[in-house]
């Protein structure tokens, strides 16, 4: 593509800005990147602006800009979605999500949530005793859930306990039978009914990042074996009334629809058995999974998902009506505990480039002569005779050539000017070949991996194990462009690297697919 050609639709179709953005975020003509909290119900807000409008009020970087209305609209679509879904195959049932606080712990972005989801009877899930008590302090929608996951101690198990007391629905999934047991003597003590949900140990294993969160050997999670023992220490204790939820997860941002539907579908068969063993269950907790295409490949990629919102929906709603219609029971309400969905899309990290470290500074015109080392004639000659006809195999004499160089250098058989010179030369030469490839439609991968080498490193004021830890812990990749100037065509490959004294401080993997 020519410089003439470059406008907007091309910035964006190089980003893929429509493929990870979901309607949510675009090129504007001025070549500023804009988002739409509302999608097309609502205005465009040009990011631009909001940094600069950051700066007069002396703000710096790096700069966080969340978009409330963007949650409110995202509740919408989740809930609307699933109700679609129930609709469409006439469903029994209603859905009632839950929250993770942990995946956004701060207060503003959980009053939204709960705000926006009131009309759909949204809740919380916590899983910690501070999480709890914050849902707790939230809470006012008596149909809403709050759903306890993760380690529970006695105090923790009290404080559920409290809120039952209080008339809010706080459910309590247990995880080994040692809480179940805790659990019914606690409620004994304070003489409270418990409102129990029961997380299984799934055989179906998840997939992606997570996918050890499922399977025989997960962490969490009751066996058959286990279920079964549940089942009668509640019976003994005259409470199997008391077991309202099933609950699983096969970890987050799972990325191929397949894997959801395996586990639903086990997971229901469960809530199917446990229902005809005499208990009263209501809710069937699909948890958490529901995954944001970061790459916009729409693939099974790990940051990416084969699926959309609505197929998600539907699989979760048609496995479930199956698998109970099959086995005579009543369709359960559906929880789900997709958080990432939820607040993926608010928040944008904008940090400022400010510097640049080169891949090679030039020397200028370079010749070589018959008293100069063996390699800087080599690399000078392989150069001139530079065609597009034998463009690989000048690649690869002079990847040889760069080589011999510096075994001869760390032998002391070369000195640092005549390395100098091969250096910048065969710099000079990756940038031709490279050049050469541009607008075929088959690249070599070596070719590829040469033009990312070249790149310059821009050096931004952040630091990665602050803003960004899942990329550097966990490999996750997020969508990354420049919010302005996108009306000129870019020219040049690069990587960030943050202002820490880390090495590991750098961004060098995008979402390229």
């Amino acid at each position: 593509m020519t410089k003439s050609d470059w406008d907007v639709e091309a910035a964006s179709a190089t980003y893929n800005v429509e493929g990870w953005g979901d309607g949510y975020f675009s090129v504007n003509p001025a070549g500023n990147v804009a988002a739409r909290p509302l999608k097309e119900a609502g205005g465009a807000i040009d990011l631009l602006e909001v940094v600069n409008e950051a700066r007069t009020r002396g703000l710096g970087f790096p700069l966080v800009i969340r978009f409330q209305d963007l949650l409110r609209h995202r509740v919408e679509t989740v809930n609307l979605a699933f109700q679609a879904a129930m609709d469409e195959f006439g469903y029994r049932n209603h859905y009632r999500g839950v929250f993770p606080i942990k995946v956004n712990q701060l207060r503003e972005v959980i009053e939204e949530i709960v705000e926006a989801g009131e009309q759909f009877h949204f809740g919380l899930e916590a899983g910690s005793k501070p999480e709890l008590i914050a849902a707790l302090a939230m809470h006012k929608d008596p149909e809403s859930l709050i759903i306890c996951n993760g380690y529970k101690d006695r105090a923790f198990i009290r404080t559920a306990m409290l809120g039952r007391r209080l008339g809010k629905s706080v459910i309590i999934v247990v995880e080994k039978l040692e809480e179940l047991e805790q659990t019914l003597r606690i409620a004994k003590e304070m003489g409270v009914e418990p409102h129990i949900g029961i997380r299984v140990r799934l055989h179906s294993k998840g997939a992606g990042k997570w996918t050890t969160s499922g399977g025989e050997n997960a962490k969490f999670g009751l066996s058959t074996t286990n279920l079964v023992a549940a089942s009668e220490m509640l019976k003994a204790a005259e409470l199997a009334h008391c077991l309202k939820l099933v609950h699983f997860h096969v970890g987050s941002q799972v990325p191929d629809i397949a894997t959801i539907k395996r586990a639903v579908r086990e997971a229901a068969r469960y809530y199917a058995k446990l229902s005809k063993m005499g208990h009263q269950l209501g809710y069937l907790d699909v948890g958490g999974g529901l995954g944001v295409d970061y790459d916009g490949s729409r693939t099974s990629f790990d940051s990416s998902t084969n699926y959309s919102l609505q197929e998600y929906c539907n699989d979760v709603v048609y496995n479930i009506m199956e698998v109970c219609d099959s086995e005579s029971v009543a369709h359960p309400a559906i929880v789900s505990e997709g958080g990432r969905a939820i607040v993926a899309h608010h928040s944008v990290l904008v940090v400022e480039a400010f510097g640049a470290i080169e891949k090679d500074v030039p020397l200028g015109k370079i010749e070589a002569t018959a008293n100069d080392p063996k390699p800087l004639r080599d690399i000078v000659d392989v150069k001139q005779k530079l065609k597009r006809g034998n463009r690989l195999e000048t690649l690869h004499d002079a990847q040889q050539i760069k080589e011999e160089t510096q075994q001869m250098f760390n032998l002391g058989l070369l000195d640092l000017e005549a390395k100098a010179k091969i250096e910048s030369l065969y710099w000079q030469l990756a940038r031709q070949i490279v050049a050469l490839h541009r607008g075929l439609k088959y690249v070599p991968e070596e070719v590829k991996e040469l033009e990312t080498s070249l790149g310059d490193q821009y050096i931004c004021n952040f630091s990665i194990f602050q803003s960004l830890l899942d990329h550097w812990a966990l490999g996750q990749l997020f969508p990354i462009m420049p919010i302005h100037r996108l009306t000129t065509q870019p020219d040049h490959q690069g990587t960030l690297v943050d202002i820490t004294c880390d090495s590991d401080g750098k961004i060098n993997k995008f979402t390229d697919l």
